[in-house]
């Protein structure tokens, strides 16, 4: 096996929306290895059961753990809100999940301790982000809403139209009456409309994006750790594995990374 600081980094979601996380990692930690799996034939997991997500995600787990991963990335708010100590329970290497980074950056950054947060309908009924904020300060006022449409518009590709500004509006509303000072973005796909997302709120408002925050606290953990790889001159090896090979993977998963997907392989799980 490869010394630990060129073993990769194993990121794993439900569907595609990871690959926002594969995306920051890879801009913000150019030299290291990363392994991404997609659970393309079962997702979507937050309308399952939690006995059945924690069933998937102990696969999922096992699954990367076999291929020598250095640390696991929970890109997966579903999978953070309910399996996170299932996947601690099994790894021997460090888990990270994107609802803690997403909690810790707010709460850094945020002056006024009024904070939004917007996610899937699923990750906003768990109050998964309102434990977190809460643990790290419980005196934090949190503003949570769901966004159920925002998934579908990205997939389509609709990151700037004045539909998805629309809708947009109407979510934001609410929070922006509450007069917070940070906004999480508590979903994988959100990321991709940071450009509207921001014309919308303004300047006052700091936009935590959950991707950039997962691969911030990465870095963190990779230095802190010894296990950052050095640059040797050589480039980084990127693999992908997903349950189902839809054409759709490809297209939006170029999208999401902005650069061409290679080396796509299909896991029966």
């Amino acid at each position: 096996m490869a010394s630990i600081d060129k073993q990769p980094i194993g990121v794993f979601d439900s569907g595609i929306g990871g690959l926002t996380v594969v995306r920051a990692l890879m801009e913000r930690l150019p030299h290291e290895n990363i392994i991404y799996f997609g659970d393309t034939a079962r997702v979507p997991f937050g309308v399952k059961s939690v006995e059945t997500i924690n069933y998937y995600t102990s696969q999922i787990t096992e699954f990367l753990l076999s291929q020598g991963v250095k640390a696991l990335v929970i890109a997966c708010n579903t999978i953070a809100a309910v399996s996170r100590q299932v996947v601690k329970a099994m790894s021997a290497v460090p888990v990270l999940d994107v609802i803690e980074a997403g909690a810790l950056t707010a709460v850094h950054c945020s002056s006024t301790k009024r904070i939004g947060v917007i996610g899937t309908m699923t990750t906003i009924n768990s109050n998964a982000y309102s434990r977190a904020i809460c643990a790290l300060d419980p005196d934090v006022h949190i503003v949570s809403q769901a966004c159920p449409l925002f998934v579908p518009l990205v997939e389509e590709g609709w990151w700037e139209h004045a539909v998805t500004r629309m809708v947009a509006q109407e979510y934001l509303e609410p929070v922006l009456m509450e007069d917070v000072d940070t906004l999480v973005l508590g979903c994988t796909h959100y990321p991709l409309l940071k450009p509207l997302l921001k014309d919308l709120v303004g300047e006052r408002i700091q936009l935590v994006d959950s991707a950039e925050a997962m691969a911030a606290i990465t870095e963190n953990l990779l230095c802190e750790q010894g296990m950052m790889n050095p640059e040797d001159g050589s480039s980084p090896e990127y693999r992908y594995y997903v349950t189902d090979f839809p054409l759709r993977f490809h297209q939006l998963g170029q999208r999401f990374l902005g650069c061409s997907i290679r080396d796509v392989q299909l896991v029966r799980l």
